[in-house]
């Protein structure tokens, strides 16, 4: 079985990272409004990036490493931009 960690942008310009094992369903239950909390007040969604894991604990941590992002970084992520999330985090580790 596969797990995902996904990020969604929605229509107030925010991003919104989860985890789940059914990638498909899960865009869909946010699509239509049907999990309460974030997503919910923010539609439309889309799904703008997501990564499959073999375990769902590696899911969940890469979940909750992306959720500390800022958006430059998670903008990178989505373009897959490897050099800048690389510059990125060497600059964060400086301040």
């Amino acid at each position: 079985m596969a797990f995902w960690t996904y990020m969604l942008h929605c229509a107030d310009r925010s991003f919104y990272v989860g985890h789940t094992d059914n990638l498909e369903q899960r865009i869909g239950q946010h699509d239509q409004g049907g999990i309460p909390g974030y997503t919910q007040t923010r539609l439309p969604i889309k799904l703008v990036w997501s990564q499959s894991f073999d375990m769902r604990m590696e899911a969940l941590e890469a979940e909750r490493q992306i959720k500390g992002w800022s958006r430059a970084k998670k903008l990178a992520l989505i373009r897959e931009d490897w050099t800048l999330i690389s510059s990125l985090a060497r600059s964060h580790k400086e301040k």
